[in-house]
């Protein structure tokens, strides 16, 4: 488990490090985009290792995105590095007991155009890609003793498109991915996670992922509204998870209402924010 999880990490870094190569030659100052978006919603959870029962309740995120440009590809590859931290509070259908939900995510796609405004003079941008993304979370059952706990965690590789459209001063943007490999972790049915971390039997733990066992949907549509200086950036975001293996089913699904704020910025090192003729650092001088 430990030296699946160091892989991962190293393989996300070193494609992270890859894409966010820039030539020193360049005539263009390309600004990054960034926002950061609070979401509130409906959350659904099924957990057979923990309960029969399907536990619903309200679904609370965090999400920061940045878009950056990149000069591979001859400068047409999009980076969006993303961070998610996702909870929910949940009552089975009696409100007898509750369950805990939290999840950490990281994802990098990097995306090409397949359609460009600026080649067929239209308002509409599509673009088709891909990435990894690693995930670390779990679901807390107030009620059982044994095994009150069910970790949910995997790596995965995403295949993703994006669609932009604008329209008068109004920015939409359309964007969905789904797995199509990777590994998570799921215990045998019975398995308990004492006998896991602590003596050590974590045979059968670690699984290949697929569409025949691990289905996942993150489905987005957001609006970005220019508000004097401001760009309020609101809109939907459904994200779906499901795994069915050693006679375990999980079933995660949430519908969250988004509302944040977005901004452009540029950035650039000590050297570049020191020497540039164009910036002022207030800080580096």
């Amino acid at each position: 488990m430990k030296k699946v999880l160091v892989f991962v990490f190293i393989l996300i870094n070193s494609i992270n490090a890859m894409f966010s190569q820039e030539r020193i030659y360049t005539d263009r100052i390309r600004s990054v985009n960034q926002s950061t978006l609070i979401g509130i919603g409906k959350s659904y959870l099924f957990d057979s290792y923990l309960s029969p029962l399907t536990y619903d309740g309200i679904a609370i995120s965090l999400i920061h995105d940045r878009f950056k440009g990149s000069d591979l590809f001859n400068g047409v590859l999009l980076l969006q590095n993303q961070f998610r931290l996702q909870t929910g509070v949940t009552k089975n259908p009696t409100s007898s007991s509750s369950e805990y939900w939290g999840s950490l995510y990281y994802n990098l796609n990097g995306y090409v155009p397949i359609l460009n405004h600026s080649l067929n003079n239209s308002n509409l941008r599509l673009y088709g890609g891909g990435g990894p993304e690693i995930t670390l979370g779990g679901i807390y059952n107030i009620r059982n003793s044994n095994n009150p706990g069910s970790l949910k965690t995997y790596a995965n590789l995403n295949l993703s498109a994006m669609a932009v459209y604008n329209w008068k001063n109004l920015t939409f943007r359309w964007q969905v991915s789904s797995p199509f490999v990777g590994i998570f972790f799921s215990p045998e049915y019975g398995h308990s996670y004492y006998e896991i971390f602590t003596l050590g039997n974590d045979k059968g733990t670690i699984h290949l992922g697929s569409l025949h066992n691990q289905m996942s949907l993150r489905n987005y549509f957001t609006i970005d509204i220019p508000i004097n200086n401001l760009t309020v950036r609101t809109g939907y975001m459904w994200d779906y998870y499901s795994s069915d293996v050693n006679k375990l089913v999980t079933k995660i699904s949430s519908h969250q209402f988004l509302i944040g704020l977005a901004f452009e910025s540029l950035n650039f090192g000590y050297k570049k924010a020191r020497n540039n003729q164009l910036f002022e650092s207030v800080f580096y001088k």
